[in-house]
């Protein structure tokens, strides 16, 4: 009796030597399964009275108890436009002035690629984009396997890596660079290593709002001038400018007024944790983020109407046994796709944080929380969904392993929210038909030529193969094969994101702090 595996192997082996001849053959010039802005919008948690009582609920917690902390500033411009400050100092925003500034909002705003090769990212509708993200201030070592606090050197190898994996969309800032204690020079070299990194679209924070006018100079020397640079803007702006529960955060305010004034993307995180800054249940920690969020989104269009701001409420949750966060939990997951649908109900940009994981190695634990959480995100329409790959540990650590497999996830993920088209070619009527009374198969039909680069998603690092050939080639893992994969990128893979004669200015310009020598291959 012959071997059930290896009788397997010899029929699937004709069958595979066939498909890789076609797949060899295959047109590859932009055909493609998936792509940067695809439609999502399927999956909604909320039903349309839900999303009323929150939309009404948020409204009431602004009317009466208010955002307290607002800066003099603020309170200037606010009391202006019909705000008032309560006997508590807490600031109260009018249910009719919200909703005459949401009127007013922008409803979709485009982050540049400097690099036509990469996608521009439209943020707006039902458009689904997944980026990086997270400012973790740890990293796993590539060498040692172990957590060490995070660098500048750790921002910028996390950039290029990512600019070679095509599923991820936007390079948004990953870790911190804990080495640099001037917030300053951070966040001048924040800047530098993103930017010099890759070409894709970035994403970075502020510590501090003395950073702005510099950090724009440093953008129009990459760009041109200022104006090439707002005309066609390849970053976005973050920061935190709410404590929760309900309370600014001063410096970050600072920032959003600044960033808004200039008419800079604001990119903002409000993040507060159902069972601690929020209440328990999900519903009532949406309508807390919620009025968060327009209250933000009120003194951003305070300064400056039509400003564009994504609606990024981030309800995380913790493990109430423990009181740990948990960021990789179907709660938070559910709750992000809420988050995507109120976003869709005001008709606002969104972003999403999904697909970090509690877990702190690549295992299984970070891949089913990573595979749910980003496919439900997409599915729910969120325009961006960051801390999509490479985040871990509970958003304390980043590993270049991760970001490997998370392309190869993200590449499934964004396959899901594409469906399926049925067409009278794709439902494939006359090709059954060939087939049949043919030979019996669709190898050599003209359709599956065709469809194999439009309708399939070809994982990098994942494993398709027989158990033999698995075994004759090394018996690896996933995560063995992504160490492997990491290696190589991060040895061959630089950027000339910057022109020599631009990055030599910069230098002279700034206190730029990584080594040239890290910014080229070794030998």
């Amino acid at each position: 009796m012959s071997d059930p595996a290896t009788s397997g192997r010899r029929v699937r082996g004709g069958g595979r030597a066939a498909r890789l001849a076609l797949r060899e053959a295959a047109p590859a010039a932009d055909r493609k399964p998936i792509w940067a802005g695809m439609e999502g919008g399927s999956y909604n948690p909320l039903s349309a009275r839900d999303l009323e009582r929150i939309h009404d609920a948020a409204l009431d917690i602004l009317s009466d108890v208010g955002v307290g902390s607002p800066t003099d500033e603020v309170i200037e411009l606010a009391t202006a436009k019909g705000c008032r400050l309560n006997s508590k100092g807490r600031l109260i925003f009018p249910r009719a002035l919200v909703e005459d500034l949401l009127a007013g909002a922008a409803r979709e705003y485009t982050i540049y690629s400097r690099d036509p090769a990469h996608d521009d990212v439209v943020v707006g509708g039902n458009k689904v984009n997944y980026c990086t993200s997270g400012e973790a201030v740890s990293m796993l070592d590539y060498k040692t396997r172990t957590y060490r606090p995070s660098t500048l050197r750790d921002l910028y190898d996390t950039a290029r890596v990512v600019d070679a994996l095509p599923n991820i969309h936007q390079f948004g800032q990953t870790v911190v660079p804990t080495e640099i204690e001037d917030l300053f020079e951070h966040d001048i070299n924040v800047v530098y290593a993103v930017l010099s990194g890759t070409t894709k679209p970035v994403e970075h924070t502020f510590n501090t709002v003395k950073s702005i006018p510099a950090a724009m100079e440093l953008y129009a020397m990459v760009a041109g001038s200022e104006e090439a640079f707002r005309e066609r803007p390849f970053a976005s702006f973050g920061g935190c400018p709410i404590v929760s529960p309900l309370r600014f955060a001063q410096e970050n305010l600072d920032v959003l007024v600044e960033t808004s004034r200039r008419g800079l993307i604001n990119d903002i995180a409000i993040a507060p944790q159902s069972g601690a800054t929020a209440p328990s249940f999900l519903a009532g920690s949406l309508v807390q983020v919620t009025a968060e969020a327009l209250a933000c989104l009120a003194v951003v269009n305070m300064v400056r109407p039509g400003c564009p701001m994504s609606f990024a409420a981030w309800p995380f949750a913790v493990d109430l046994r423990t009181g740990s966060f948990a960021g990789g939990s179907a709660e938070v997951a559910v709750s992000m796709a809420a988050i995507a649908q109120i976003g869709r109900f005001y008709d606002l940009p969104t972003t999403v944080a999904a697909s970090m994981s509690d877990a702190k190695m690549p295992d299984a634990q970070m891949g089913y929380e990573k595979g749910i959480a980003s496919v439900v995100a997409g599915l729910a329409g969120a325009n961006r969904i960051l801390e999509s790959a490479g985040m871990m540990a509970s958003l304390m650590g980043c590993s270049i392993e991760a970001l490997v497999i998370d392309n190869d996830m993200l590449g499934m993920a964004q396959r899901v929210v594409r469906g399926i088209e049925v067409t009278d070619e794709t439902l494939s009527v006359e090709t059954i038909k060939a087939a049949v009374m043919g030979e019996g198969h669709y190898l050599g039909a003209a359709d599956t030529l065709r469809s194999m680069e439009t309708e399939y998603v070809y994982p990098e690092t994942a494993d398709r193969a027989s158990v033999q050939v698995w075994k004759a080639e090394g018996s690896t893992t996933m995560d063995e094969r992504a160490h492997a994969r990491a290696g190589e990128l991060l040895a061959k893979h630089f950027v000339r994101a910057i022109p020599p004669e631009i990055d030599a200015r910069i230098r002279e310009r700034f206190p730029i702090l990584l080594p040239k020598e890290a910014m080229r291959p070794k030998g």
